[in-house]
């Protein structure tokens, strides 16, 4: 999504209850990364919401954001504890419960669960129980990703996970804050 229309639709996300927002923009260069970062960082300020920079600690710590958030190939979580503010949180993304055993950061995102297009990279969906196993292996919060949707988060959460996270079920919704509220609910 071009950066011009990704924040007044995260503004309708989290004027909607949206409680977390991750900036994952590997394409773009440092500059306009931070300068997005910046103008969602307000608005997450602005609506008491986490802000979490994918894999770019540097921008993170720039604009105060609340955390990282790294994927398989990103800096060891323990050597980017000691660049962040001792508050700030640590996320990592996980496609194994093997991965999760002994995991230093303070939360997981788990998946792809179900099959989406920004996760085939990753490999096939795990599925259901393979998200189980993913919750019961950790002992940090797991959070359920790909293919969540509106009629794929209770099941996602019912394995035990902490949450859900989701993209195309917000930004490619026709109305982002109803789409927000439905996934809440």
């Amino acid at each position: 999504m071009p950066p011009g229309r990704l924040v007044p639709t995260v503004q309708r996300a989290l004027e909607a209850g949206l409680p977390a927002v991750q900036l994952r923009e590997k394409d773009l260069a440092a500059r306009a990364l931070l300068a997005l970062a910046e103008e969602l960082r307000e608005l997450t300020a602005a609506y008491g919401a986490l802000l979490f920079v994918n894999d770019r600690v540097d921008v993170a710590v720039a604009v105060g954001a609340d955390g990282v958030h790294l994927g398989g190939d990103s800096m060891p979580v323990d050597d980017v504890r000691r660049l962040l503010p001792p508050a700030a949180l640590v996320g990592v993304s996980t496609h194994d419960p093997d991965e999760l055993r002994g995991c230093t950061a303070d939360f997981a995102f788990f998946g792809p669960v179900f099959d989406t297009p920004a996760k085939r990279p990753f490999g096939p969906p795990q599925g259901l129980e393979r998200l189980r196993a993913a919750v019961l292996a950790a002992s940090i919060p797991v959070l359920a990703v790909g293919g969540i949707g509106v009629d794929t988060a209770a099941a996602a959460r019912a394995t035990g996970a902490h949450g859900i996270a989701v993209i195309r079920a917000i930004l490619a919704a026709g109305d982002p804050g109803a789409a927000t509220r439905a996934l809440l609910a």
